[in-house]
């Protein structure tokens, strides 16, 4: 189980422990759903409206948009930003999931609520997602902006956008869309952990004859957690979309229409007035498909490295025992 868990066979995960369980998680997650992460940006930021019946914009649903990237830009395409990308998931992963786990145990220690319910996984879900959010907004802004461009690009690399962008808009624009993203990230991942926590209890195994399904346990609750957090918090994460390529309006021309917006409020005013209410949700079935598959993956993988952390522990202390038995 995900958090602190005092009825455990196995000792607490140490901060390093959990550090790497969830930057792992992250890491081999976000290289499988880059693809619909980059679909989702190129949706969010389109002005014009998405629909295949009244072709306005250049993106006019999920399959035309994925051939319309993959011949103008080639494969790679659905990789790009993939460095800041990865950086973010490993950093944002490790923070993330440190932080629920000392969470969680130091609720259960200082407090008289139980680590494992719903209600503190969403709090400690939430607070925990915050932390990670003010320390990898930076990357966040950074993926954003290599997903945005199209060709000919910007930025050749991560060292000539880090530059170019602290030369030409000030050091404080890798924060760009911050109160949007701390908003929504707090429901967002409280939710992940709250549903995650709801459908492991309501699906856990009667018996160990029944436990051999356990990790299509894991990947089922996970992708459940993430299309309903997703769905609730959705407009906020496309207010963050839209800031964060303010002041890069001339890379995305060619896209279609270029707005600027002054923040989060205006940008939610120009989006009801000029896109209606299905502006706010622009991108969703992508965001839904990638949100099943990267929360169902990142709970999977933090599993499995938690476990494999675990058994290399409980190896180590087997061979050291049966070493002192030998000794004597």
């Amino acid at each position: 189980m995900v958090g602190y868990d005092p009825g455990a066979q196995s000792a607490a995960l140490s901060p390093y422990e959990a550090a790497f369980a969830g930057s792992a998680a992250g890491m081999v997650t976000r290289a499988l759903c880059s693809p619909f992460d980059i679909l989702k940006i190129r949706f969010q930021l389109q002005i014009e409206r998405v629909s295949s019946t009244t072709p306005e914009g250049k993106y006019r649903g999920l399959f035309q948009a994925t051939r319309c990237i993959h011949s103008e830009e080639g494969l790679s395409a659905f990789w790009k930003g993939h460095i800041p990308a990865q950086l973010l998931s490993i950093c944002f992963g490790a923070v993330q999931f440190t932080s629920f786990e000392l969470l969680t145990e130091l609720v259960h220690k200082s407090t008289p609520y139980d680590s494992q319910t719903p209600g503190v996984h969403f709090i400690c879900g939430g607070l925990a997602a915050c932390s990670a959010t003010v320390a990898c907004q930076p990357l966040d802004t950074l993926r954003t902006r290599f997903a945005a461009q199209g060709e000919p690009k910007v930025y050749k690399n991560l060292r000539h956008a880090v530059s170019t962008m602290v030369r030409s808009e000030g050091a404080l624009t890798f924060y760009r869309g911050l109160s949007p993203t701390v908003m929504a990230v707090f429901p967002y991942a409280g939710l992940q952990f709250f549903f995650y926590n709801v459908f492991k209890k309501l699906l856990s195994p009667s018996s160990k004859a029944e436990s051999s399904g356990e990790n299509i346990r894991t990947l089922i609750c996970g992708s459940g957690a993430g299309m309903i957090s997703k769905t609730a918090t959705y407009p906020f994460d496309l207010f963050k979309k839209r800031l964060q390529v303010g002041g890069f309006e001339a890379a995305r021309v060619h896209f279609g229409q270029v707005r600027s917006y002054r923040g989060p409020i205006d940008c939610a005013v120009q989006i009801a007035k000029e896109e209606g209410l299905r502006g706010f949700f622009k991108g969703l079935f992508p965001s839904l498909l990638k949100a099943a598959l990267s929360t169902g993956f990142t709970f999977f993988w933090y599993e499995f490295f938690v476990n494999a952390i675990h058994n290399v522990k409980s190896g180590q202390k087997t061979h050291v025992s049966g070493e002192s038995f030998v000794g004597r």
